[in-house]
């Protein structure tokens, strides 16, 4: 079992930054790939960005690729999500997963936080 816990969503104007950070415990994450998804009201969960735990490659979504970059800190067990140049349609609960399959797909993923909710005023 690996438990994943969001957090450092928040408030932020447009044009701003936030960086989230999920923080994974229980089993160790090797083999795994970790990602970050949103979801906004009525609409479906999105993919955003994956990094392989083992070797640390990446892979950013299209549409957030220049203001959205992925990172890991092995020691802490700790996943992050920078996000600059935030605008109002990025307003989504975000969500970090891991899993061992597809990793742009939600489908590719075990196991799921809480979410955190990213609020961008205009």
């Amino acid at each position: 079992q690996v438990q994943l816990v969001e957090s450092g969503g928040g408030l932020v104007q447009a044009g701003g930054s936030l960086r989230l950070s999920c923080a994974a415990s229980g089993r160790t994450l090797g083999g795994y790939a970790m990602g970050w998804f949103r979801q906004a009201p009525g609409e479906e969960r999105e993919f955003l960005a994956t990094i392989r735990w083992d070797g640390g490659s990446t892979y950013i979504a299209d549409s957030v690729k220049g203001r959205f970059t992925i990172s890991r800190d092995n020691a802490k067990n700790t996943v992050y999500l920078q996000m600059n140049s935030l605008k109002p349609e990025d307003t989504a609960v975000y969500y970090c997963a891991a899993g061992t399959r597809n990793p742009t797909m939600a489908s590719g993923y075990d196991y799921w936080g809480q979410g955190t909710q990213v609020t961008v005023s205009s």
